[in-house]
């Protein structure tokens, strides 16, 4: 049975082969653990198309562009040309303070923090490696917050987030990384995955997708 009106995913673009969806800020990407945790995107997305298959994910708090193969094939394609990088992923975020500098980068490996998960932390003898870069869109001297565009060279959980906590600009509206004056500054993390481009998995076809955030 379909899911109802207000459960039905945003579909940025379907066809054949894959799906780019919009997922909302506070819904899961994938099922978590327990009955309560049932309700995701993939979920959703499956009830609609039935061969609807995980390539990546999306924090749960993050809103945004996902790409979901349509069948194992379809997903295989789009998951080896995420990890060869050929998949291009900007991401728009609010962050606390000025920041100094037009553009720059944050190259700081990282670690689960296993007696704090889900949190990660900078670890540089353990670490994965891990990359952002960033360019700011718009500075707010009155507010004291900055608009950026991110992008995540590598994808490890949580590494927007914590790489601009680290460098002392933490999101604002995060629960995980920012203090809480900050954390209670917005009514959610002000994070969206706004630009997804990838080879068509079965044209090969280079396609782009964009969806503006609502903050």
């Amino acid at each position: 049975m379909p899911p109802p009106a207000a459960a039905r995913p945003d579909c940025v673009h379907a066809d054949d082969a894959c799906l780019v969806l919009d997922k909302p800020a506070g819904l899961l990407a994938v099922p978590g653990r327990g009955p309560d945790k049932q309700d995701c995107l993939v979920v959703r997305a499956q009830a609609l198309w039935p061969d609807a298959l995980t390539v990546h994910r999306l924090d749960m708090a993050t809103s945004g562009l996902i790409v979901y193969g349509r069948g194992p094939a379809a997903q295989r394609t789009l998951s080896i040309a995420f990890a060869e990088r050929r998949v291009d992923k900007r991401y728009v975020a609010v962050v606390a303070g000025l920041m100094a500098e037009d553009s720059g980068e944050v190259d700081a490996p990282l670690v689960c923090d296993w007696p704090n998960r889900p949190r990660q932390m900078v670890c540089h003898e353990r670490g994965r490696p891990a990359l952002t870069r960033w360019r700011v869109l718009a500075r707010d001297a009155a507010r004291g917050r900055t608009r950026i565009e991110l992008e995540p060279v590598t994808g490890r959980t949580h590494q927007l987030r914590l790489h601009l906590a680290t460098i002392g600009h933490p999101i604002l509206g995060d629960d995980l990384y920012a203090p809480p004056e900050l954390m209670a500054a917005a009514p959610r993390l002000l994070l969206q995955a706004e630009r997804l481009a990838f080879p068509h998995p079965v044209t090969g076809e280079r396609l782009a997708f964009e969806r503006a955030p609502a903050f």
